[in-house]
């Protein structure tokens, strides 16, 4: 299939996703996957033009909120953009390098360092606009909300702020509390409850620290700190925390092997 103005046909879009409705997998994942991997193999290459959503949903025989829902999740991956007056188009894909999904909990004893955890606030709060979007539910909906000081050999390190939904698919009451938080990390205990964390979108950044975190970390007021704000998703595309972490720069950096493929 090659570039073009004209939009890709009902019988293409047939041959590139299909759609099992017994599956437990969401139908917008289905279709967003399915997609996703025409994309990057090349069967849908940057130019591709595609139907509005309501056409879409028509063709594939979906409601349009489901449909909306599968493109907005493409364009959040940089595969398509949406631009007014011409429509839906795929761009060139993002370079994609496996990297591995891991607490830093595990990365530190991996380290052969001491991890120990301090756990300030472990409560269910009304989720605010920012956190219902990276978590996709509606704004207040009740989410658990978990603030973590972590050191290593001692040190601090991290100030880590994580929030789940509070009926996530999978974990039971008491499975996980701030006595288990501070002994153990996060993924593992998710892991261990039965979710499968399957992907993540990660954005690193800095920024100075506040008063606050400044005390809490040891660091002089207005030092530098690495940020990172992840949104982890399971096998089903759901999504199961959202995380926003910020770490002392002078002790901590972010490394990343990439591998030629």
């Amino acid at each position: 299939m090659v570039s073009r103005a004209v939009p890709v046909s009902r019988a293409e879009l047939a041959e590139l996703v299909t759609i099992d409705r017994n599956s437990p997998i969401p139908l917008y994942f289905q279709v967003a996957q399915g997609l996703q991997q025409a994309i990057e193999a090349g069967k849908l290459p940057p130019g591709s033009r595609l139907d509005n959503e309501l056409q879409l949903a028509d063709e594939l025989g979906l409601s349009r909120p489901t449909m909306r829902k599968a493109m907005e999740y493409l364009v959040d991956q940089g595969l398509l953009i949406r631009r007014r007056g011409i429509g839906t188009t795929v761009v060139h894909p993002k370079v994609r390098r496996p990297i591995q999904l891991s607490s830093l909990f595990d990365d530190l004893q991996t380290a052969g360092k001491r991890p120990t955890t301090a756990v300030l606030t472990f409560d269910v709060v009304p989720a605010s606009a920012e956190v219902a979007q990276s978590l996709s539910l509606a704004e207040a909906t009740p989410v658990l909300r978990m603030v973590r000081l972590r050191s290593a050999d001692d040190q601090p390190i991290a100030v880590m702020t994580n929030y789940l939904p509070s009926d996530l698919p999978g974990l039971r009451p008491g499975e996980l509390t701030a006595e288990a938080l501070q002994k153990s990390g996060l993924y593992h205990l998710l892991r261990a409850a039965g979710v499968h964390l399957h992907a993540a979108d990660q954005v690193v950044g800095a920024r100075k620290a506040t008063t606050g975190e400044a005390q809490l970390l040891d660091e002089p007021r207005g030092a530098a700190l690495l940020t990172m704000q992840r949104i982890s998703y399971d096998d089903y595309g759901r999504v199961v925390e959202f995380g926003s972490h910020v770490y002392a720069g002078s002790r901590y950096t972010f490394s990343l092997s990439l591998l030629d493929s």
